[in-house]
């Protein structure tokens, strides 16, 4: 059981269990359904399938504003997966102005908790010189870490 499901009466564990559920299965309405509510109550997996539902108009419209709000909160909880979406978010300049040094912050963050594909994504900033000074050792560190 995950620390923010030790916060959550019985119901509200089961409706997460069930909108992560219904987004895996690509159930994307019910999934919203589900997860919405939770979401606004602080609930970091829930805002980051929302945030992924409204950037990509799954079981809604697209919604960027949304999309960029939900995943700087489940980013701002420490979720790895919502700061590795929000510093691609800021690389891309989708749903926000592109930003490296916005990018390579987030990134790091979801890296050094270990996350491969944010690894990888920092270590392609360090290459490129993207939001910091180009260093092809920190590069080099990050895609070793990262599996490459």
């Amino acid at each position: 059981m995950t620390t923010q499901e030790e916060n959550l009466a019985a119901e509200q564990i089961m409706a997460l269990r069930s909108g992560i559920a219904a987004f895996e299965g690509k159930h994307f309405a019910r999934a919203l359904q589900l997860l919405y509510t939770l979401a606004e109550m602080g609930v970091a997996d829930a805002q980051y399938r929302c945030a992924i539902m409204a950037q990509n108009g799954l079981g809604m419209v697209v919604n960027q504003q949304d999309a960029f709000k939900w995943m700087t909160a489940a980013a701002e909880q420490g979720l790895d997966l919502a700061q590795h979406g929000l510093g691609f978010m800021y690389m891309q300049g989708e749903c926000t102005a592109q930003d490296d040094e916005k990018a390579v912050y987030w990134f790091r963050l979801a890296a050094e908790q270990g996350l491969a594909g944010a690894q990888a994504a920092l270590a392609s900033m360090y290459e490129a010189g993207r939001g910091v000074t180009q260093d092809l050792e920190e590069a080099k560190r990050w895609y070793t870490k990262a599996g490459f």
